[in-house]
């Protein structure tokens, strides 16, 4: 009997490579950025539809959990999402995974783990379930796989492993190298005993805690710490945040990979992308007659081979070639092709001067819908605010602000102190500071309202919650 495959999707990121679409609170994951239409997660999960698999586990930071837990609702999967109190990276995120496996003993000792991470594009997805399928009797027999992809070029933005001796159906790993410079990135794919880092793996859970044990001890014992003090909140496992914050920073291939005996790689050759920059994106997206890829209201004249993104205004194009530009709400980037792998010295500015736009979109999504930001300056901010049906915010109170809330469309059932009333469109009430309140849709369609905020502090942690449906109180 076949061994059941237990899919792990790593669902961290810092969001800074596909800057300014991608935010640290909105990373290229739950982007909708695969060819197909979806976000980089979800199709990272629909990927395994003809595979035999057990229901995925999830690793995402807190701040990510809702988004993650609405796009898998939306595709009509369901997943245990385990939060980790700050990225640790891929050791000890794989191990979370692993101990909770063993911990549940929802399936038994011999389930292999799918490790995938949730920002690759993988586009032939019968060559990516003829790798699984190989991956997986090499993991039966307790071997520890890593997909390499069958390079097409000499890229110098990869980690690279070196083919050994024949090992089943894959190699084993004779040594794994840093990302090379042009002359030695050439030379490893003239050789044909090279393979790109795809970050990937597959290996029976017993297998792999127990080199992790032998090899990385101190990460085991932290995260074995943290994983025996889940707590279920909602769809998620919170851990133990203190324990895990002891656990050191690695990821498996320093831990593991690098010092087991059992490593072997298995060649991947799927059209796979791991949309590591917006050159990357240019050249697995559709292009035009120019070489342009467009998404938005975009117009060009006499521009070739670029990368457009319009998301709320017009985008004009005239002379140009060979650019990035993306226009979001509250930034603009335009870039050279060829040096977008610098858009991260940007964020650094936008840190060091103090700056939010790297951290969140004008556009904020929350477990009951999203906010807007329009318009804001000293002492005042307005919001236009979308509540899903049937949801609620918290029942809340601000020390240093007062609000007027203006329905547009929908239905509003206001809580305000001890009364309780509905708002339809083109009625507004006043919400005075330190006025305990709530808001909530009753009906059947979203709920559209304009929020005016007036006060001493329009900060986001300016919220006293009294109780909330999404346990952040």
């Amino acid at each position: 009997m076949a061994a059941k495959i237990l899919p792990v999707i790593m669902a961290g990121g810092s969001g800074t490579r596909l800057w300014p679409l991608s935010r640290t609170q909105y990373p290229k994951q739950f982007l909708k950025l695969s060819p197909d239409g979806y976000t980089l997660l979800q199709a990272t999960l629909l990927r395994l539809k003809n595979l035999d698999c057990a229901a995925p586990i999830l690793i995402c930071n807190e701040e990510h959990r809702f988004l993650a837990a609405e796009q898998m609702r939306e595709i009509g999967i369901h997943a245990k999402i385990i939060l980790e109190p700050e990225g640790k990276n891929t050791a000890p995120a794989i191990s979370l995974a692993a101990l909770y496996q063993t911990q549940t003993a929802t399936i038994d000792s011999d389930t292999v783990l799918l490790v995938l991470a949730a920002d690759h594009v993988i586009t032939e997805q019968e060559n990516f379930e003829h790798s699984i399928q190989q991956a997986l009797e090499l993991a039966q027999n307790n071997k520890l796989v890593t997909f390499g992809i069958v390079p097409t070029h000499a890229e110098t933005g990869y980690g690279y492993i070196e083919k050994g001796q024949v090992e089943l159906s894959g190699f084993v790993v004779k040594r794994f190298v840093e990302k090379p410079d042009a002359t030695t990135a050439q030379q490893y794919l003239d050789s044909q005993q090279f393979l790109w880092n795809s970050g990937m793996f597959m290996f029976k859970t017993d297998a792999y805690l127990k080199e992790l044990q032998h090899y990385a001890d101190d990460i085991y014992t932290s995260c074995l710490a943290a994983i025996k003090e889940t707590k279920p909140d909602l769809d998620f496992i919170r851990i133990d945040k203190e324990a895990f914050r002891q656990c050191r920073s690695e990821s498996i291939d320093y831990a593991v990979m690098e010092h087991t005996q059992d490593a072997v790689v298995v060649p991947l050759d799927a059209n796979w992308n791991d949309v590591g920059s917006w050159s990357a994106l240019w050249n697995i997206q559709t292009k035009n007659d120019q070489g342009n890829v467009i998404h938005g209201d975009v117009i060009t004249v006499n521009s070739q081979n670029s990368y457009i993104y319009g998301e709320s205004r017009l985008v004009g194009l005239l002379g140009v070639e060979n650019l990035v530009v993306i226009e979001t709400k509250d930034a603009v980037l335009v870039a050279n092709k060829d040096k977008v792998q610098d858009i991260k010295k940007i964020v650094e500015k936008l840190k060091q001067e103090g700056r939010t736009e790297h951290y969140c979109h004008r556009e904020v999504y929350r477990p009951w819908g999203k906010y807007d930001s329009i318009d804001h300056a000293d002492r005042y901010q307005v919001k236009r605010i979308t509540v899903k049906p049937g949801q609620k915010l918290s029942i809340q109170m601000h020390h240093h602000r007062s609000e007027h809330w203006i329905v547009v469309s929908g239905t509003a059932k206001i809580h305000k102190g001890k009364e309780s009333f509905l708002l339809t469109e083109n009625q507004s009430t006043y919400i005075p500071l330190g006025e305990i309140h709530a808001l909530e849709n009753p009906g059947k369609v979203p709920l559209e309202l304009i929020e005016v905020q007036s006060g001493s502090y329009l900060g986001e942690d300016d919220i006293v919650r009294f109780e909330d449906l999404y346990g952040r109180c």
